[in-house]
């Protein structure tokens, strides 16, 4: 591609990978949930909802691997984990929330899109 904007895309480009990351199914939604206060991971599952205890591990460590998402381990009895997002993770706050707002404002038109054309 001869596009500046289009060459983001190619296959070994940084950006790409970046989309990849957070186009993962369960990325913008944990780190949306992340975005206001560390968390455990049962909070985590339970404000989520929907996401397995295995999926949602996954995809926290998939987070932490890509520097978003950081664990902290506490010594105490019993062992008590916590997740909160990185520095890095914190540039991606006002985005999610931007496509948050668009998928209320937009949500029940692609719903009814959906049905009207079902048939």
């Amino acid at each position: 591609m001869h596009d500046a904007h289009g060459q983001v895309f190619l296959a070994d480009c940084p950006t790409r990978l970046a989309v990849e990351i957070i186009a993962e199914k369960w990325a913008v939604i944990v780190l949306f949930a992340l975005s206001l206060q560390p968390r455990r991971p049962g909070e985590l599952a339970h404000l989520i909802g929907g996401i397995s205890h295995k999926v949602l591990t996954q995809t926290l460590r998939r987070l932490q691997a890509y520097g978003l998402v950081e664990r902290h381990a506490y010594a105490e009895a019993p062992p008590r984990v916590e997740y909160s997002l990185t520095p890095l993770g914190q540039t991606l706050v006002e985005p999610i929330k931007v496509l948050t707002d668009w998928a209320r404002d937009n949500g029940a038109a692609i719903v009814e899109f959906q049905e009207q054309n079902e048939h």
